[in-house]
Protein backbone atom coordinates (compact mmCIF):
# COMPACT_ATOMS: atom_id res chain seq x y z
CA UNK A 1 0.00 0.00 0.00
CA UNK A 2 1.13 3.32 -0.96
CA UNK A 3 2.18 5.88 1.46
CA UNK A 4 0.31 9.13 0.17
CA UNK A 5 -0.06 12.66 0.61
CA UNK A 6 -2.23 15.53 -0.63
CA UNK A 7 -0.79 18.53 -2.22
CA UNK A 8 -3.17 21.45 -2.56
CA UNK A 9 -1.70 23.83 -5.09
CA UNK A 10 -2.66 27.54 -4.77
CA UNK A 11 -6.54 27.47 -4.54
CA UNK A 12 -6.10 31.28 -3.61
CA UNK A 13 -8.82 34.13 -3.66
CA UNK A 14 -6.59 36.00 -6.29
CA UNK A 15 -6.80 32.70 -8.67
CA UNK A 16 -10.39 31.15 -8.01
CA UNK A 17 -12.93 33.95 -6.93
CA UNK A 18 -14.51 35.67 -9.09
CA UNK A 19 -12.55 39.26 -8.53
CA UNK A 20 -8.99 37.92 -8.31
CA UNK A 21 -6.02 39.29 -9.57
CA UNK A 22 -5.30 36.21 -12.04
CA UNK A 23 -8.54 34.26 -11.40
CA UNK A 24 -9.44 30.64 -13.39
CA UNK A 25 -12.87 32.02 -12.39
CA UNK A 26 -16.11 29.17 -12.74
CA UNK A 27 -14.20 26.03 -13.80
CA UNK A 28 -11.91 26.83 -10.31
CA UNK A 29 -15.04 27.43 -8.23
CA UNK A 30 -16.43 23.80 -9.47
CA UNK A 31 -13.00 22.37 -7.96
CA UNK A 32 -14.28 23.41 -4.53
CA UNK A 33 -16.45 20.76 -3.47
CA UNK A 34 -14.22 18.37 -4.50
CA UNK A 35 -10.41 20.09 -2.94
CA UNK A 36 -12.91 20.20 0.30
CA UNK A 37 -13.89 16.10 0.09
CA UNK A 38 -10.27 15.13 -0.38
CA UNK A 39 -8.97 17.15 2.39
CA UNK A 40 -11.63 15.81 4.68
CA UNK A 41 -10.59 12.05 3.02
CA UNK A 42 -6.88 12.92 3.76
CA UNK A 43 -7.74 14.39 6.62
CA UNK A 44 -10.16 11.28 8.61
CA UNK A 45 -7.19 9.36 8.01
CA UNK A 46 -4.38 11.64 9.37
CA UNK A 47 -2.73 11.62 5.98
CA UNK A 48 -0.10 14.23 5.16
CA UNK A 49 -1.87 17.10 3.56
CA UNK A 50 0.56 19.91 2.20
CA UNK A 51 -1.26 23.67 1.28
CA UNK A 52 0.93 25.48 -0.85
CA UNK A 53 0.42 28.88 -1.53
CA UNK A 54 1.95 31.34 -4.24
CA UNK A 55 3.69 34.16 -2.17
CA UNK A 56 4.61 37.75 -3.59
CA UNK A 57 5.37 40.80 -2.27
CA UNK A 58 3.81 44.41 -3.17
CA UNK A 59 6.12 46.00 -6.32
CA UNK A 60 8.55 42.67 -6.31
CA UNK A 61 9.67 43.91 -9.68
CA UNK A 62 13.05 41.25 -9.81
CA UNK A 63 10.36 38.27 -10.10
CA UNK A 64 10.29 36.57 -12.65
CA UNK A 65 6.34 36.29 -12.98
CA UNK A 66 6.05 40.39 -12.81
CA UNK A 67 7.05 40.52 -16.62
CA UNK A 68 3.98 37.97 -16.79
CA UNK A 69 1.26 38.39 -14.70
CA UNK A 70 -0.67 41.03 -12.87
CA UNK A 71 0.60 41.52 -8.99
CA UNK A 72 -0.92 37.92 -7.11
CA UNK A 73 -1.13 36.76 -3.93
CA UNK A 74 0.77 39.40 -2.51
CA UNK A 75 1.39 39.11 1.43
CA UNK A 76 -1.00 39.96 3.98
CA UNK A 77 -3.71 40.60 1.79
CA UNK A 78 -7.30 38.64 0.91
CA UNK A 79 -6.70 37.42 -2.27
CA UNK A 80 -3.55 35.18 -0.93
CA UNK A 81 -5.88 33.70 1.79
CA UNK A 82 -7.38 30.01 0.82
CA UNK A 83 -10.67 30.17 -1.02
CA UNK A 84 -14.01 29.89 0.08
CA UNK A 85 -15.00 26.40 2.10
CA UNK A 86 -11.29 25.05 1.43
CA UNK A 87 -10.20 28.29 3.41
CA UNK A 88 -13.14 27.16 6.43
CA UNK A 89 -11.74 23.50 6.43
CA UNK A 90 -8.59 24.72 7.06
CA UNK A 91 -9.01 27.14 9.47
CA UNK A 92 -10.73 24.21 11.03
CA UNK A 93 -7.54 21.36 10.63
CA UNK A 94 -4.57 24.08 10.55
CA UNK A 95 -3.20 23.01 13.65
CA UNK A 96 -2.97 19.42 13.20
CA UNK A 97 0.47 17.51 13.08
CA UNK A 98 -0.32 16.45 9.05
CA UNK A 99 -1.37 19.56 7.88
CA UNK A 100 0.87 21.62 6.21
CA UNK A 101 1.08 25.08 4.88
CA UNK A 102 4.05 26.20 2.74
CA UNK A 103 4.75 29.15 1.41
CA UNK A 104 6.13 29.52 -2.31
CA UNK A 105 7.42 31.71 -4.77
CA UNK A 106 8.28 30.06 -8.24
CA UNK A 107 5.56 27.83 -10.10
CA UNK A 108 6.86 24.56 -8.97
CA UNK A 109 5.89 23.73 -5.58
CA UNK A 110 9.16 22.07 -4.64
CA UNK A 111 11.36 25.03 -5.30
CA UNK A 112 12.72 26.70 -2.80
CA UNK A 113 10.71 24.82 -0.41
CA UNK A 114 11.24 21.82 1.66
CA UNK A 115 8.57 20.01 0.65
CA UNK A 116 10.31 16.77 -0.82
CA UNK A 117 12.11 16.30 2.53
CA UNK A 118 9.04 17.06 4.49
CA UNK A 119 7.58 14.03 2.03
CA UNK A 120 10.60 11.78 2.38
CA UNK A 121 10.53 12.11 6.17
CA UNK A 122 6.92 10.58 6.03
CA UNK A 123 7.95 8.01 3.27
CA UNK A 124 5.46 9.31 0.94
CA UNK A 125 5.75 7.66 -2.55
CA UNK A 126 2.36 8.47 -3.97
CA UNK A 127 0.87 11.96 -4.20
CA UNK A 128 -2.03 13.15 -5.18
CA UNK A 129 -2.10 17.04 -6.84
CA UNK A 130 -5.57 19.15 -6.80
CA UNK A 131 -5.83 23.22 -7.42
CA UNK A 132 -4.79 26.00 -9.99
CA UNK A 133 -3.61 26.27 -12.53
CA UNK A 134 -3.34 23.08 -14.05
CA UNK A 135 -1.11 24.33 -17.13
CA UNK A 136 0.97 26.49 -14.76
CA UNK A 137 1.85 25.67 -11.28
CA UNK A 138 -0.06 22.16 -10.93
CA UNK A 139 2.19 21.23 -14.09
CA UNK A 140 5.84 22.29 -12.66
CA UNK A 141 4.92 20.43 -9.52
CA UNK A 142 4.35 17.03 -11.32
CA UNK A 143 7.17 17.60 -13.30
CA UNK A 144 9.28 17.99 -10.52
CA UNK A 145 7.28 15.26 -8.30
CA UNK A 146 7.94 12.72 -11.13
CA UNK A 147 11.34 13.36 -11.64
CA UNK A 148 12.21 13.04 -7.41
CA UNK A 149 10.60 9.39 -8.22
CA UNK A 150 7.40 10.30 -6.82
CA UNK A 151 4.46 8.51 -8.62
CA UNK A 152 1.43 10.89 -8.83
CA UNK A 153 -2.63 10.97 -9.14
CA UNK A 154 -4.44 14.05 -10.57
CA UNK A 155 -8.54 13.85 -10.93
CA UNK A 156 -9.60 16.40 -13.84
CA UNK A 157 -12.28 16.92 -11.12
CA UNK A 158 -9.42 18.63 -8.93
CA UNK A 159 -7.65 21.04 -11.05
CA UNK A 160 -8.48 24.39 -13.43
CA UNK A 161 -6.88 26.28 -15.73
CA UNK A 162 -7.93 30.31 -17.06
CA UNK A 163 -6.59 28.27 -20.11
CA UNK A 164 -8.73 25.27 -21.72
CA UNK A 165 -6.22 24.41 -24.27
CA UNK A 166 -3.48 24.45 -21.72
CA UNK A 167 -5.28 22.46 -19.19
CA UNK A 168 -6.18 20.11 -22.03
CA UNK A 169 -2.78 19.51 -22.98
CA UNK A 170 -1.26 19.19 -19.06
CA UNK A 171 -3.51 16.45 -18.41
CA UNK A 172 -2.37 14.66 -20.98
CA UNK A 173 0.67 15.27 -20.52
CA UNK A 174 0.39 14.05 -16.76
CA UNK A 175 -0.88 11.09 -18.18
CA UNK A 176 1.44 10.51 -21.44
CA UNK A 177 5.02 12.02 -20.15
CA UNK A 178 5.15 11.79 -16.51
CA UNK A 179 3.10 8.59 -15.98
CA UNK A 180 0.77 9.87 -13.67
CA UNK A 181 -2.81 8.28 -13.05
CA UNK A 182 -5.18 10.96 -14.45
CA UNK A 183 -8.55 10.53 -14.04
CA UNK A 184 -11.09 12.13 -16.09
CA UNK A 185 -14.89 13.18 -15.09
CA UNK A 186 -16.78 15.26 -16.63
Amino acid sequence: MANKALIVVDYSNDFVADNGNLTCGKPAQKLEPYIVSRIEAYNNQKQPIFIMMDLHFEDNHLHPESKLFPPHNIIGTPGRELYGKVNDIYQKIQFSDHVHFLDKTRYDSFCGTPLDLMLRERHIDLIEIVGVCTDICVLHTAITAYNLGYNLFISSQGVASFNETGHTWALEHFKNSLGAYVEYQS
